[in-house]
């Protein structure tokens, strides 16, 4: 039996498009769609990096920053509070989830 392909498995397979962009329908490289669970997974990897869990892709050295790091959460913070009983329930538990893992990375970063 052949295996059949999409265009959508030959776009992801091997991706011509710089960092940070994903092929559309047409194979324009362009920004990946935004999504409430794309958005809260970008901020975790800015509160990542700034917590030194993730070096910086252009010089690949890790650096602490906790201001900026308690910043991320914050805001994480108030935007569980602010979208409260707006969100489906996997938006819910993801940013409950990642809130939670963030303050106990945090903690364990300032304690080092």
């Amino acid at each position: 039996m052949e295996e059949q392909t999409t265009a959508k498995d030959e776009m992801t397979d091997e991706c011509h498009c710089g960092e940070g962009k994903v092929p559309d329908r047409q194979g324009k490289c362009v920004m990946p769609e935004v999504t409430f669970p794309a958005f809260v997974l970008s901020l975790n990897t800015s509160v990542l990096y700034h917590l030194g869990e993730i070096a910086d892709p252009a010089t690949g050295k890790r650096a602490q920053d906790f201001d900026l790091a308690r910043h991320g959460i914050d805001t994480l913070v108030l935007l569980e509070q602010k979208t409260k009983g707006n969100l489906e329930k996997d938006e819910e538990e993801l940013l409950k989830n990642i809130i939670y893992d963030v303050k106990l990375r945090f903690v364990k970063a300032v304690k080092k």
